[in-house]
């Protein structure tokens, strides 16, 4: 691979119909780390829908009271989970789920109905900035961040929230401070609701000691530890970053009070917060914190605040973080020099996003010249959807078609997000998925000088093998179908 190749499809989305490759490939990338816009056209007139998830769980609070009088309506969790399965899936399976949909109460349905119309529209509207930027670096970073802080549309609520959290909490600090973004995604109503940690009470809380006088000898809802957890083993330190299950629980003490906005009788006693949060000073555990050997000062909302920075600023951290974003954009198993650079960085920095990732375009590691990393789903869905000038797919069917790729924005099976590594997305199902895709998408898209287009795509990158299959081809749109599944498109 050339340096210009390396620059397009490795640290990009690939080349753009219509564009050239750079006469500068690292200049480019920094260049386009300055130009990058946290808020570009297809999201400027985005509504604000903050108030959703608050609303669909009064509503749903309200079903499960009558559900007594109708056992047949469906759970809140499984009209959520419906909504969401895969429309590729089999006849019985969609007619189940419009049958679960159409059993629920009309506003319950509607609110349904309106939060996964929500969640596809933002879908594809995420879509449509990385298809057509002129800054495809930096919206890798993007993509890199929303998966490292990942939440899911898969809950009640959740879908109102996931496009918020990736535009309005993971964007604006792309090239920001670590420290910025930590607090704005662990702690915006997305990730409130994926972690359950929305109704996390202190047993000890005004509200918890308040529940055990009226109902002594009923179990306690209280203390979750879900968000504690994953920000300390996935977003911060790293599962062996030196914490304990001590520091877990002080720290999911700490985070007690943490809510959304317009949860009913609780909304009474709440602060609102920055991001669309809120802090419920009744349901906060009062009293000091000690994570990490440190103390924490029962401060409110600012307590959990206070550890979030100094785990941001903690060694660990700069290791974790180090550590994923070298295989993310290298290989799966990043060299050792490349993940110290970073670690340097970020902590000579204070994790300086925009000198961090100024640091992996700077190393030599990142410009090696064979291709050793495969692409994920929808990077490659993306980087054909550019290639081909395809951008106007419409928001149902780009819905579909991830749906298709196994691999569905703000979908994780897991907070630790999407697996980064080949063997998670090169198996024989997940290649022919690829291959019916990619003829699809060959048979609508412009296929004129399809060998000259991927010259320019994969400037001295372009194997003989691809380019005699190429000339082989019986038509221009056959031609595209092969370059769409060709090693050069697969692999970066």
């Amino acid at each position: 691979m050339s340096r210009a190749s390396v620059a397009l499809n490795r640290f990009g989305y690939g080349l753009r119909l219509g564009e050239s490759a750079p006469a500068d490939p690292q200049g480019d990338l920094l260049r386009q780390l300055r130009e990058f816009d946290p808020r570009p056209g297809p999201l400027s007139g985005r509504p604000d829908t903050s108030g959703g998830a608050g609303e669909l769980l009064q509503i749903i609070r309200r079903s499960r009271a009558n559900r007594q009088q109708a056992p047949q309506t469906a759970s809140p969790m499984e009209a959520s989970q419906s909504a969401m399965e895969t429309p590729g899936a089999a006849q019985p399976r969609r007619s189940a789920r419009a049958e679960q949909l159409a059993a629920l109460p009309p506003e319950y349905r509607a609110k349904v109905e309106e939060a996964y119309g929500r969640y596809r529209v933002d879908v594809a509207a995420r879509f449509k900035v990385a298809v057509t930027t002129p800054n495809p670096f930096a919206e890798r970073l993007v993509h890199f961040w929303s998966n490292h802080f990942s939440v899911s549309a898969g809950k009640p609520g959740t879908p109102f929230e996931v496009g918020n959290h990736e535009f309005n909490a993971i964007r604006p600090h792309a090239t920001g401070k670590f420290s910025d973004m930590l607090k704005a995604a662990a702690l915006h109503p997305a990730m409130l609701l994926y972690l359950d940690q929305f109704q996390s009470i202190g047993p000890n809380s005004q509200i918890g000691e308040r529940q055990r006088r009226r109902n002594p000898n009923r179990p306690e809802r209280g203390l979750n530890e879900n968000l504690a957890r994953e920000i300390l083993e996935l977003h911060t330190l790293g599962v062996d970053g030196g914490y304990s299950q001590s520091d877990v629980t002080e720290f999911a003490r700490a985070l007690t009070g943490w809510t959304i906005r317009g949860l009913g009788r609780i909304a009474r006693f709440s602060k609102d917060q920055p991001g669309g949060a809120a802090f419920a000073e009744v349901a906060h555990e009062r009293g000091t914190r000690t994570v990490l050997g440190r103390r924490y000062e029962d401060t409110g909302a600012s307590q959990a605040i206070a550890i979030l920075d100094d785990l941001a600023a903690h060694p660990s951290t700069a290791r974790f973080v180090a550590t994923k974003l070298a295989r993310h954009f290298t290989k799966d198993e990043p060299e050792p020099s490349l993940i110290a650079r970073l670690e340097n960085d970020f902590r000579r920095t204070g994790g300086d996003l925009d000198s961090l990732a100024r640091t992996l375009v700077n190393a030599p590691e990142s410009w090696v010249s064979e291709p050793a990393k495969f692409r994920q789903p929808v990077e490659w869905f993306t980087s054909i959807l550019r290639f081909t000038g395809v951008d106007d797919l419409g928001e149902r069917r780009i819905n579909g078609l991830v749906r298709q790729l196994g691999q569905v924005p703000w979908g994780a099976p897991s907070p630790a997000g999407f697996d980064d590594v080949a063997d998670s997305w090169a198996g024989p199902d997940a290649l022919l998925r690829r291959v019916e895709l990619a003829d699809r998408i060959a048979r609508n898209a412009p296929s004129d000088a399809v060998l000259a287009r991927a010259e320019a795509a994969f400037p001295g990158a372009l194997s003989e093998n691809t380019r005699t299959w190429l000339a082989r081809a019986e038509s221009g749109s056959q031609a595209l179908g092969l370059l769409l599944v060709a090693p050069e498109m697969m692999r970066r």
